[in-house]
């Protein structure tokens, strides 16, 4: 194989990976307007997650096209198949962490008309910002190729589960106090499930980071849970 025909190859796994990250970043940024959206009450900018959303599965799309014709056309073996492999997987993930976020902001819009609820708001920033964070983290793992950050993301996804179980209380709590409650709890808890859904999306990246740096399969039974924990 020439040297042209390999810098040729590596040019192309390369813009996978960037083609990637720059879908990370636009749907970070998708899911923290969401919850501002929702947190903050506005409905413009809920307006503007959700037009944006089509941006999102444009460049999963083209990820998934220039991923395909790479493996029909260079035939990558071990390492390099891993690589194109994890960048579909990775940006499939993406593109469903946008369209929840777009579905946060459609609840954010519905929620701009009702009476505001301070308290059940912070719970949910409280929450967005450690999915955030998860979402962050486990893209910076990708970016450097760190098999352990991608781990240690993969390892604490009980902690967004355990946030989503105490909101479902708190939601609950108030809808049972209050029937006028009822609607306004309702969209929150979709919000709040939408959320915990993200989190699940960060923990499937950090499961297919691993993968592709070590080449082996997480255990999910390794994986510690709430009642682990508190055992």
């Amino acid at each position: 194989m020439s040297e042209h025909i390999v810098k040729s190859y590596e040019d192309e796994l390369n813009s996978l990976a960037a083609e990637c990250a720059r879908l990370g970043g636009l749907a970070e940024a998708q899911l923290a307007d969401a919850i501002r959206a929702v947190t903050r009450r506005e409905p413009d900018l809920a307006a503007e997650v959700i037009q944006q959303d089509d941006r999102l599965d444009e460049i999963e799309a083209d990820i998934e096209q220039k991923a395909i014709r790479l493996i029909a056309l260079r035939q990558p073996m071990a390492n390099d198949l891993r690589k194109t492999v994890a960048a579909l997987k990775i940006a499939s993930n993406l593109e469903r962490c946008g369209d929840l976020a777009k579905s946060i902001a459609k609840r954010a819009m519905v929620l701009t008309d009702v009476e505001p609820m301070p308290a059940l708001s912070r719970s949910i920033e409280r929450m967005g910002q450690l999915v955030q964070s998860r979402l962050r983290a486990v893209l910076d793992a990708y970016a450097s190729s760190n098999a352990e950050d991608a781990m240690e993301v993969w390892r604490r996804d009980h902690e967004v589960d355990e946030h989503y179980n105490s909101l479902f209380r708190e939601l609950l709590t108030y809808m049972m106090a209050d029937a006028r409650t009822i609607t306004p709890c309702a969209h929150l808890l979709f919000v709040a499930k939408n959320l915990e859904r993200i989190g699940d999306h960060a923990t499937n990246i950090a499961e297919i980071v691993h993968y592709e740096i070590s080449g082996e399969q997480v255990n999910p039974g390794d994986r510690p849970r709430s009642d682990d924990l508190r055992a």
